[in-house]
């Protein structure tokens, strides 16, 4: 190439270098320019759910800018960002549908409030959920199926406690259960932040009528089995915290069933909200299939109303008042019961003569007053009363044979009276003041609280038993009884107590740590107590395994003792009188929780694996004996003891859009009384519970609901004698309750126009499918040479229950 050719090309290069500087510099110039030149945005806002509660540490980030912040314990955040022609702002929470809300070139400050729905997936009438983490020691239960549940107790919500992991049942007549080796006192219960009582006397599951929780008016249904918070009450077992529902317009129910009826109506709009429900509940039906032949006449009705008011901004008033009537009248005609082996079988043949009668009042209401300050802070005022009057009377004689029946030989041949007049008033009041405050990162609780309490009681029982012609225990001198109890007992005495908590939670590099500590104080003036009792738990979700979440918790808990507790019996002749001891003291427990959590998919399905070992080192134990329902202590600390357990739990989706979940548990729990080792009275050592729903392929129309406890046999030994003579154990638990539901009317949509009913269900259950002889206890029979004999109190078969739920 020439030599001037070359020059003229370099010539170009560098001019086109130059110009192609000059524009680099000029782009330069322009988006500095631009850049100091750029609007800022502030946008704040508050994070919530379709129940208006604070969705907290909800994730808030701009798309395209590295621009994102978590929402506060109240769902409040605040963050700024450049301003663009659209910008698009995304909210995360697991658990919940992602929500974006695009923003069209904003400016200034601006304020964004954002609702977070579950995050389901519609398929036709069949809705698939992501299931919820849980952070504390305090999970929510799903109540979707509470209502169309096999029951029969109509006490929906106890049935489905009954169901979870820890948590056994031996008597389908009752509605009381036992927690990880805890009596049925032991487990407190909350309505809107009020504690809740249950009578003092019922001691069968016959005369039990419907518990204070209106399944139909339940919300949310929140329970723990151990290693709860500082806010709830002095219990060593477990806590159940309801909150009741606030209708948002006209809604109502309309059920019966061969065990009973009720009706519920609520309505609502953004300041008021009323629902009120009528129930009544006969078990007459269920009675008749014990081997007692008799006429059983048992009526329970009560009326609970629920009354919302908000009358000014940030300004909540909250009524609730309930009464309760349960009649319970027996005449026993006769009785016949076949036990023990195929090659060894026992008849026990009886004839009655005589009655009972039983009436329960109850009576509770609760007012509470509730202010926001600022938006984080909150303080309520709560006034609860509860009353109740109970009365149980009854003459019963009974004319007994027991025979062996392979060898045709009468073993014992007698007759037995028992007689009681027992009555018990109790009266309740009680005034709580609680503060609650939310920050980013904090959720502070305190409270205190004062409560009365005066409760009466006039008690005579006594039992007379002969054998052969010989009454027992048998003297020449004189007719002797075998048992023969006076009370007449009165208590008025005072509690004071307060609490204060924080739940603080962090999201690191590492993942997301959640603390939960506390401190609850209380005074009694029966006998001086104080208790201190500190209580803490914490929770992780590692960064990189974000479907694992660790607890552990640990505190010390007390039993506060109740008047049941305090009743001391003192042996003057032939003659036990009842005495209350002002020198008992709480029982107590130090406990320590290990949880794990695990959450995954199988065919597109959610499911959760969840695991919880436990350890209580117990003292100061109030020794009890348990008789069907009835429980009575020794009224003195005498004893220590131990539980320890493991409970695991699977949930999810076994058939798509609908939720079931396995329980499995192992424990131990002894007790340490008189210098021997022996089995706790609810040593049931192990427990398996399922809850299964189903429905037919391609129609949500038609829905199963099975329901299964299978628990080990608790140990028991003969009346009147001590733990330490509990040397036999009872057979298995075993019931299989299967419920079929079809909806014949679906009006959802409103496609029938002015038509108020929403949906029409007729449930037909079987229930004890598999027809289990399940036992409630024992009836003792002595012949002449002292030899006992354990006759089993066998509880219902199978049986079929129609049921008709009308939606509106």
């Amino acid at each position: 190439m020439p030599v001037d050719t070359r020059i003229r090309l370099c010539h170009i290069h560098l001019s086109c270098m130059k110009r192609i500087l000059s524009y680099i510099v000029m782009l330069t110039a322009c988006l500095l320019a631009h850049a100091g030149d750029s609007i800022h945005v502030t946008l704040k806002g508050r994070v919530i759910d379709e129940q208006n509660e604070p969705v907290s540490f909800c994730l808030v980030r701009v798309e395209g800018q590295l621009k994102a912040t978590t929402a506060d314990g109240d769902g409040k955040y605040s963050l700024s960002f450049n301003s663009a022609d659209s910008v698009v702002i995304t909210y995360n929470m697991i658990g919940y549908r992602t929500r974006r809300r695009v923003l069209k070139k904003p400016q200034g400050a601006l304020t964004l409030n954002v609702v977070m729905y579950s995050n389901s997936v519609d398929m036709g009438e069949i809705e698939i959920k992501e299931l919820r983490r849980q952070m504390g020691q305090t999970q929510e239960l799903n109540t979707d199926e509470i209502t169309r549940m096999p029951s029969t107790t109509g006490n929906a919500v106890e049935d489905l406690v009954a169901t979870q992991a820890g948590v056994s049942q031996h008597n389908e007549l009752s509605s009381q259960y036992n927690v990880r080796g805890g009596s049925f006192d032991e487990n407190c219960v909350y309505i809107n932040g009020s504690e809740v009582y249950r009578p003092l006397l019922i001691r069968s599951g016959e005369q039990e009528g419907l518990s204070v929780i209106n399944p139909y008016m339940v919300d949310k249904v929140r329970f723990s089995a151990g290693g709860f918070e500082a806010k709830y009450a002095d219990k060593m077992s477990s806590v159940l915290d309801i909150e009741y529902r606030k209708p948002k317009r006209w809604e109502g129910t309309l059920s019966a069933s061969l065990l009973g009826a009720s009706a519920h109506m609520g309505w609502g709009n953004k300041k008021v909200s009323f629902s009120h429900s009528l129930r009544y509940k006969t078990n007459a039906y269920m009675l008749g299939a014990l081997e007692t032949k008799a006429e059983y006449s048992p009526n329970f009705v009560d009326y609970q109303a629920y009354l919302s008011w908000a009358p000014a901004k940030n300004w909540d008033i909250d009524v609730i008042g309930y009464i309760s009537h349960n009649s319970y009248r027996f005449t026993p005609a006769s009785r016949e019961t076949n036990f023990g082996t195929m090659e060894n079988i026992t008849n026990f043949r009886v004839y009655f003569d005589g009655w009972e009668r039983d009436v329960f009042q109850t009576f509770y209401g609760t007012a509470r007053v509730k202010r926001k300050i600022k938006d984080r802070h909150s303080i309520s005022l709560n006034y609860t009363a509860f009353r109740t009057n109970e009365n149980e009377t009854y003459d019963i004689q009974g004319q007994y044979w027991l025979s062996n029946t392979s060898t045709a030989t009468e073993l014992a041949v007698g007759t037995y009276m028992e007689h009681a007049r027992n009555m018990l008033h109790s009266t309740q009041h009680s005034l709580r003041l609680a503060y609650d405050f939310r920050s980013k990162s904090h959720h502070v609780e305190a409270g205190i609280a004062f409560r009365h309490e005066n409760i009466r009681e006039r008690s005579r029982e006594w039992e007379y038993r002969d054998s052969s012609g010989y009454s027992m225990p048998h003297s020449p001198e004189a007719l002797e009884l075998i048992y023969n109890m006076r009370s007449n007992n009165s208590i008025a005495s005072s509690h004071f107590e307060m609490y204060a908590q924080d739940t603080w939670r962090r999201e690191t590099s590492k993942g997301i740590f959640s603390l939960n500590y506390g401190l609850r104080m209380s005074q009694w003036s029966w006998n001086g107590e104080w208790l201190i009792s500190p209580r803490a738990s914490i929770s992780y979700v590692p960064k990189k395994h974000d479907n694992m979440t660790f607890r552990l918790a640990t505190g010390l808990y007390y039993q506060r003792p109740f008047y049941k507790e305090l009743r001391d019996t003192v042996a003057n002749g032939a003659t036990t009188t009842v005495e209350l001891n002002k020198d008992i003291r709480s029982q107590r427990s130090f406990q320590v929780i290990a949880g794990y959590e695990y959450r995954f998919k199988l065919g597109k399905r959610p499911f959760l694996f969840s695991t919880e070992m436990y350890y209580k080192a117990q003292d100061r134990l109030n020794p009890y004996t348990v008789d069907n329902t009835k429980i009575v202590y020794y009224g003195r600390n005498c004893a220590t003891g131990n539980v320890m357990g493991i409970d695991f739990k699977l949930y999810g989706e076994f058939v798509p859009g609908t939720d079931s979940w396995l329980t499995f548990s192992l424990m131990r729990a002894r007790m340490n009384l008189n210098g021997k080792s022996i089995p706790q009275p609810t040593d049931q050592t192990w427990s398996l519970n399922m809850f299964f729903s189903d429905y037919f392929p391609g129609t949500t129309r038609w829905k199963l609901n099975l329901k299964a406890c299978f628990a080990g046999g608790l140990p028991f030994g003969a009346p009147h004698q001590g733990l330490e003579e509990h040397v036999f154990r009872s057979s298995a638990y075993k019931r299989v309750d299967v419920g079929m539901n079809f909806r014949a009317l679906n009006n959802e949509d409103h496609h029938l126009g002015h038509n108020p009913i929403r949906n029409i269900w007729l449930g037909l259950d079987c229930l004890n499918i598999f027809g289990f002889d399940n036992v409630s206890g024992y009836y003792w029979v002595t012949d002449v040479k002292n030899d006992q004999y354990a006759v089993p109190n066998f509880l219902t078969g199978r049986m079929v229950n129609f049921r008709v739920n009308v939606e509106f």
